[in-house]
């Protein structure tokens, strides 16, 4: 009974700092971060644990589902190919660079154990930045570009961290066979995404007035397909996106309009609040990640999480500003095959580069490491792992949470000016 106290005591206070956020003008994650890592520090306040199973089927489909529902297959087709350079070519590249870093600035840090580092920290949380600059009128390609980043990126992560730790636990890494099971992984989600929407769907249209068996469905759906997906040992991330993206579509097609605002009702307060309580269970962590640790180590790895936070960054942007040059080349040459729509522009690429904050998968994925190996001796540097991906978390949601608004205001600004001096040239 007292665990279910402290969890309405924890829902409790994310409302409440929700609400107070907009007076103080301070964006609610950051807040939210702010006040979960002061609650940790309570002495009275009972340790909440964070089983990574639960995480990842608690959070991941329902958020992951409501993102691809409410994308437009056009825009996802449009940016495609952005959207898969950052959810793929770009996480493992951050995972390869995270790692030469790991290696060579931290001590007792083999190859093995900064790839695991590099592929914890590889992903991005389009949700924290989606949070962050809410209401900051991003421009539409933006949105579709941070959440379509997010739904594909969580799934190449999870592939590399898992042979990220199968090396570290001696069983070795064969390129090829690497390359096939990530094959498999994305395929297999694929199809059972496809599978799953088609079949939800026929059952859905048995029930076309009986709005609360229809909405019920809608809210089981993304759990069931996770845990279908994941049986057979494929993608549930990229299965759960394929069946959100089917379902938005079979929902804008066949649903009428009344139930389509019921359903935006019901999903709307259940992502708010999962939304808040992520952020919120992300700075709880915190103080206990640091009883862990011997004193002496915490001023060293907070300094090794900044380094390896700003080589993610310059390695996003980058990777960000040659995807710009590559799509107007494409543009020019072949001309049907890049639309115009999916240039990017120097705005667009700067906001969308600083956005590459870290967040609850990471964290998950982190506290996840196994304690022990196959043999039975303790997981090499654990701590230290765990220890640092909070620290990068953090440093990425405060550093980069506080200072993105403002970038995106003073880029409107900008953008604002030129228009008007366009406008007044003769």
């Amino acid at each position: 009974m007292e665990h279910y106290g402290v969890v309405l005591f924890i829902l409790a206070i994310m409302v409440i700092l929700s609400a107070v956020s907009e007076s103080l003008k301070l964006p609610a994650p950051i807040l939210l971060i702010l006040a979960g890592i002061g609650i940790g520090f309570i002495p009275v306040i009972p340790k909440v644990e964070l089983e990574p199973e639960v995480i990842f089927l608690l959070f991941l489909p329902p958020l992951l589902y409501d993102a691809a529902f409410n994308m437009e297959k056009d825009a996802f087709r449009v940016h495609f190919n952005t959207i898969t350079t950052l959810g793929v070519s770009l996480v493992f590249l951050s995972t390869l660079g995270i790692a030469i870093v790991a290696r060579y600035l931290i001590p007792g840090f083999t190859w093995p154990l900064a790839f695991v580092l590099g592929a914890i920290l590889s992903a991005t949380d389009a949700v924290a930045a989606m949070g962050v600059t809410s209401g900051l009128g991003l421009t539409q390609k933006t949105k579709d570009i941070l959440e379509g980043e997010s739904l594909v990126n969580d799934a190449s992560a999870l592939v590399a961290y898992r042979f990220s730790v199968a090396a570290v636990a001696g069983t070795g890494f064969v390129w090829w066979q690497a390359g096939l099971a990530f094959v498999r992984l994305m395929i297999g989600g694929v199809l059972v995404g496809l599978v799953m929407g088609r079949l939800f769907g026929l059952v859905l249209r048995q029930f076309p007035r009986n709005n609360l068996v229809i909405i019920s469905f809608i809210l089981l759906i993304p759990f069931i397909t996770y845990l279908f997906a994941e049986a057979f040992q494929v993608s549930g991330v990229l299965a759960v996106v394929v069946l959100g993206l089917s379902m938005g579509h079979l929902s804008r097609k066949v649903f009428p309009e009344h139930l389509k605002q019921q359903s935006r009702n019901f999903w709307s307060v259940m992502i708010y609040l999962l939304n808040g309580l992520i952020f919120l269970l992300i700075g709880l962590q915190f103080p206990y990640i640091v009883q862990t640790l011997d004193e002496r180590l915490i001023v060293p790895y907070i300094g090794y999480a900044v380094i390896i936070t700003l080589a993610a960054l310059l390695m996003r942007m980058a990777r960000v500003f040659l995807q710009q040059v590559n799509l107007e080349r494409a543009f020019v040459r072949q001309h049907k095959r890049v639309k115009e729509e999916a240039l990017l522009d120097i705005r667009t690429s700067l906001i969308v580069s600083w956005s590459g904050m870290r967040g609850i998968v990471s964290l998950a994925i982190a506290i996840g490491l196994p304690l022990t190996l196959t043999d039975g001796t303790a997981f090499p540097q654990r701590n230290a792992i765990i220890f640092i991906s909070v620290a990068v978390v953090l440093i990425t949601l405060l550093g980069q949470g506080l200072t993105l608004p403002w970038l995106v205001r003073k880029l409107a600004g900008k953008q604002n000016d030129k228009q008007t001096t366009t406008n007044l040239t003769p």
